[in-house]
């Protein structure tokens, strides 16, 4: 379980104000539930993701997390771009107590990336980026899965890949998944929330907040 308490967060813009990504925001992300965040670009989607995975402090209010909570998928910020890809997993096994060898062959073998495994991050496209970030928290059975966009990543054969892997994985764990995709959203997620001006407001079900998303942007579902 997720539980924001009270969470503001701002960054400063250029001409010297504040930008509001949360106002107060309040909201449990329960145990097993899966959860998708829509909102428009630049709403601090991605932001929310890293406030949530610790990676990024709340200017005020407390994040409660209980269970094994990921890194955001697709967060470069997580690896070290100087630090080959093999590099990088021996540092995350030894954080999650793991073995190095096979959390390697676990990645090597899900991103069809072996070749790659020596060189730096720094040297992969984002979309190598993105699919070993990918491949690099399925190797770790975490409690709560974030995902940025990650899905959307890759041809559609990774991308089919992806989904039945997360599926899988999903039987004993929660999601909080950022995505533009309504598909994605209805075949993943149980509800839905929506992030806009600061405001983080949960929906009981996907079709409800993807009709007021839909209002939102003054566009129809797709």
């Amino acid at each position: 379980m997720v539980l924001l308490e009270g969470v503001s967060k701002f960054y400063r813009r250029a001409d010297g104000g504040r930008r509001a990504i949360l106002r107060d925001a309040t909201i449990a992300f329960p145990a097993g539930l899966k959860v998708g965040v829509l909102g428009p670009n630049g709403a601090g989607k991605s932001t929310l993701l890293r406030l949530i995975a610790g990676t990024e402090p709340p200017d005020a209010g407390r994040i409660h997390r209980h269970g094994r909570v990921s890194f955001p998928m697709g967060f470069a910020g997580t690896f070290h771009p100087q630090l080959s890809g093999r590099e990088n997993l021996h540092f995350l096994a030894r954080i999650y107590g793991l073995d190095a060898a096979a959390m390697v062959r676990s990645v090597a073998d899900f991103t069809e990336m072996a070749a790659e495994l020596d060189a730096p991050l720094e040297h992969y496209s984002s979309g190598m980026a993105a699919k070993f970030a990918f491949g690099a928290s399925l190797a770790i059975d975490f409690d709560v899965y974030l995902v940025d966009e990650i899905t959307e990543v890759g041809d559609a054969r990774f991308r089919a890949r992806s989904v039945a892997a997360f599926r899988d994985r999903l039987r004993h764990a929660s999601l909080i998944l950022v995505s533009h995709n309504s598909h994605t959203i209805r075949s993943l997620c149980d509800c839905c929330a929506i992030l806009s001006g600061g405001e983080l407001i949960a929906f009981d079900t996907v079709d409800e907040a993807l009709e007021r998303y839909s209002e939102l942007m003054g566009v129809a579902d797709a």
